[in-house]
C-alpha cells in the first residue's frame, strides 16, 4: 500500500515541478507529510519521479518527456557534429579564427557532388562549414530542396553523404549562386553503397 501512496506522491511532485519549473527536497517532504507518510521516504519519491526530474544545484528541475522521433533527430545531429569536426581535422583546415556566430564556421573549400531530389547530380564548391550547416557555390539554385552533399574523404577514404536542407540562395556573380543549408543527417558512402 505504501508503494501505491509513494507513486501518488511522486506524481504530485512531478506536477508541482512542472508548474513551478523545479521542486526542492523540503517540498517533497511536505507532499509526503500531506499524504500521511514519513518524510524520510523523500528519496524514494525522487527515485520514482527520476525520469521526469533532474537534479541541479539543490533543486529537482522538471524535464519534459522526449519522443522517440526527437531522440532520433538529436542523435542524428550529434552524428553530424562529430563528422563535421572529423572532416575539419582530416582536411587540416584551421585557417584563421572562426566567425562569431551561434555555430563557428570554418573555411572549407572542397569540390563536392550534390544530388538533388530529382536525382540530378551536379558539382559544387563548398565555401565553409559549421556544426550545423554548409555553404555551397555553384551554377544552380537549390532553395527549399533537400539534397545529398557527397564530400570525398581525404586520401581515398569513403565519402560522407550529408542530407542538407537548403535554406537560402543568393547570386554571387554571373551564373554563379551561393546556397546555404542546414545538416539533417549523415552517412558514409563507399562506392555506390550507403553505409550508416
Amino acid at each position: 500500500m505504501i508503494s501505491t501512496n509513494l507513486q501518488g506522491v511522486a506524481d504530485l511532485v512531478i506536477y508541482r515541478a512542472q508548474r513551478q519549473g523545479f521542486v526542492l527536497p523540503r517540498e517533497v517532504r511536505q507532499e509526503l507529510t500531506g499524504a500521511g507518510l514519513p518524510e524520510t521516504l523523500w528519496q524514494d519519491v525522487i527515485a520514482l519521479a527520476r525520469p521526469s526530474l533532474h537534479y541541479r544545484r539543490g533543486r529537482y528541475y522538471y524535464t519534459a518527456p522526449v519522443s522517440a522521433r526527437v531522440q532520433e533527430e538529436q542523435a542524428q545531429q550529434r552524428d553530424v557534429h562529430r563528422v563535421v569536426r572529423q572532416l575539419i581535422r582530416d582536411y587540416g583546415t584551421a585557417a584563421g579564427s572562426p566567425e562569431r556566430r551561434e555555430q563557428d564556421r570554418t573555411d572549407f573549400v572542397q569540390p563536392v557532388r550534390v544530388v538533388t531530389q530529382d536525382q540530378g547530380t551536379f558539382t559544387f564548391l563548398t565555401r565553409d562549414v559549421s556544426a550545423s550547416g554548409i555553404r555551397l557555390v555553384g551554377t544552380r539554385r537549390l532553395l527549399g530542396q533537400k539534397v545529398h552533399v557527397l564530400i570525398p574523404g581525404p586520401g581515398g577514404s569513403p565519402s560522407w553523404d550529408f542530407l542538407v536542407r537548403i535554406l537560402w540562395t543568393c547570386p554571387v556573380g554571373e551564373d554563379l549562386v551561393e546556397n546555404g543549408g542546414t545538416f539533417l543527417a549523415v552517412t558514409t558512402h563507399s562506392g555506390g553503397e550507403v553505409v550508416s
